[in-house]
């Protein structure tokens, strides 16, 4: 979306707050600003989730789903 998209999007917050909120995201390399002429675009950048996701949630999530297809198995029989 662009800029002015967003903040009529979230128009409880002004403009100002949420250009603080997306130069956090920027520098955080969890949205990647594109320039087009006197538009800015914001893209949002998945790969740092999915390396957040991989590294620290992907073990529990993937024996959290064993798990609850063992108790699905479990209850059909």
């Amino acid at each position: 979306m662009t800029t002015g998209a967003l903040c009529e999007t979230l128009a409880p917050l002004d403009r100002c707050t949420v250009m603080q909120h997306l130069k956090v995201l920027e520098t955080a390399d969890l949205v990647m600003v594109e320039r087009r002429g006197r538009e800015r675009w914001n893209h949002l950048n998945p790969l740092p989730i999915k390396a957040v996701h991989d590294r620290w949630i992907g073990d529990y999530a993937r024996r959290a789903v064993g798990f609850l297809a063992e108790v699905k198995d479990e209850l059909e029989t």
